[in-house]
């Protein structure tokens, strides 16, 4: 096999890798280093997809490699954030801190169930774990930089972080429909049309946070929850 055909897989496991480091600084309480690194990892998830594409280097190898990577950098990081986060911040903890933990497995069946269908361009179904990571990420980031702030004094009561898990979870496993936002001209109108109302809603937030002068992570959550409301209304709605 040529030299080109492992971009792909390299850049697979350097998520992967970015995923077991952001683990370590979680349990070292450094959630903000954790959340860059899980950022790094999403960032070598698209582009590892991008790198297949373009050098025409699909392989069952890659797939397979590429949900152990999510696995890691979007299950088991965004997990391990949240049962720390409470000590990251001096908040103390309960027996309930450990609830996340079920993240793990429920990530694990999303990623297998993904690799045993056909997973198409236009749609996933339930929520990809990638979108669900980078909301745990988000989230305990804020937490850590802004403790003193209202989100953070909610987030930081026993029973958020337990029912926030069990949510998660629930639309991970979902049969709910959520658009890919990758946009492509050769997809049908209707599905391009929810792509162009979520990049607005994008805009929108930055504008909002910008304007408000809240932490640069809020456009991460916000864009994230956005993303899920919006499927879930379509999907009820049946559009």
């Amino acid at each position: 096999m040529q030299l080109r055909k492992h971009i792909p897989n390299l850049i697979t496991s350097i998520s992967l890798l970015c995923g077991a480091v952001g683990v370590i600084f979680a349990f070292s309480g450094r959630l903000d280093r954790a959340f860059y690194l899980m950022l790094a990892a999403a960032a070598c998830d698209f582009l590892d997809g991008f790198a297949a594409r373009l050098l025409h280097a699909y392989s069952d190898m890659g797939k397979e490699l590429d949900s152990l990577a999510d696995l890691v950098s979007f299950g088991v990081l965004p997990a391990m954030m949240l049962i720390n986060l409470k000590a990251a911040v001096n908040f103390g903890d309960t027996p309930l801190m450990w609830f996340p933990v079920l993240l793990v497995a429920f990530t694990a069946l999303r990623l297998a169930r993904y690799n045993v269908t056909d997973g198409g361009t236009q749609y996933f179904v339930g929520l990809p774990a990638p979108s669900c990571g980078l909301i745990c990420g988000s989230l305990c980031y804020f937490v850590s930089c802004e403790p003193a702030s209202f989100l953070a004094l909610w987030v930081l009561n026993d029973w958020f972080i337990p029912v926030l898990t069990v949510a998660l979870c629930a639309l991970l496993v979902s049969r709910i429909p959520m658009f890919s936002a990758k946009f492509s001209l050769k997809d049908p109108v209707p599905v391009n049309r929810k792509r162009i109302a979520f990049a607005v809603d994008i805009v929108l937030i930055i504008a909002i946070v910008a304007a408000t002068g809240l932490n640069w992570s809020m456009v991460v959550l916000l864009g994230f929850v956005t993303y899920v409301v919006m499927n879930v209304i379509l999907a009820a709605l049946k559009v």
